[in-house]
């Protein structure tokens, strides 16, 4: 399931048509979850969103957000669209750690961002041996959304980065999907970075990073990598967390 989790509805069109979209084009079903902070609002919030949505499934609960995780297990969620209406630094730091238990990459959706159009995806690869996961996610756009993958390799001095694309093309060549590699002018700490940049130009729709694998100090309090790429990018950021148990899209 394409798993839609909306916490202002009168502000969440274009985050449901895409997540919709992504739905039918991986031939998965489609569903909304939306939390509630009282018992009585449940069934009012049901009814309203099985109006809207009168085909797919509807979760409402009364739940906090550090119950998302848990919860998406229970849906069997295998991709999740976070709205984040307020795209302010405490919003986005806020979903960004209670999404580091989640084992589906997860997309955080800004009210200003229009419909993903999927045509071109950036992927953005660096030396970290959990770059890899990244191949699997970006190979299922190409093969069921027919995606151009623009592969973005850092611009380092080891031959780690330079592995780590040559076994994602790999696999790309495996399905004769449509793709790219081009060098950045950064290396792997500021690639992610770049990506935005190289999206603009692309007019690509999306851009794919690895979330950090441990949160340091600094992490902390200035906030992880993907933060300050997720507040600066003008398109979505799907993220996926480093676990080698992670949830393959493309299954």
């Amino acid at each position: 399931m394409v798993l839609a989790f909306i916490q202002q509805i009168s502000t969440a069109n274009q985050l449901l048509q895409s997540a919709s979209s992504l739905a039918i084009q991986l031939q998965k079903s489609f569903g909304v979850l939306c939390f509630v902070d009282d018992d009585d609002l449940v069934l009012e919030r049901e009814l309203e969103l099985t109006t809207l949505f009168p085909n797919n499934q509807i979760t409402v609960k009364n739940s906090k957000l550090s119950d998302l995780s848990p919860i998406c297990d229970e849906l069997d969620a295998s991709f999740l669209f976070l709205q984040l209406p307020q795209a302010n630094s405490k919003s986005i730091k806020s979903l960004l750690f209670v999404c580091r238990e989640l084992r589906i990459p997860y997309l955080l959706f800004k009210d200003t961002f229009p419909i993903i159009d999927f045509k071109k995806v950036i992927l953005p690869i660096g030396f970290l041996e959990e770059e890899l996961e990244k191949a699997q996610f970006a190979s299922a756009f190409g093969r069921f959304c027919n995606s151009e993958i623009k592969m973005l390799l850092a611009n380092d001095y080891g031959s780690k980065a330079t592995n780590n694309a040559d076994k994602m093309q790999s696999l790309f060549d495996k399905f004769e999907l449509n793709y790219t590699l081009e060098k950045a002018t950064k290396d792997s700490f500021k690639v992610e970075r770049e990506a935005i940049q190289v999206a603009d130009k692309y007019n690509a729709g999306l851009i794919i990073v690895s979330a950090s694998r441990d949160y340091g100090l600094d992490d902390i309090i200035f906030g992880p990598k993907e933060y300050h790429v997720v507040k600066k990018s003008p398109i979505p950021i799907l993220l996926v967390n480093p676990r080698g148990d992670l949830y393959a899209l493309c299954d």
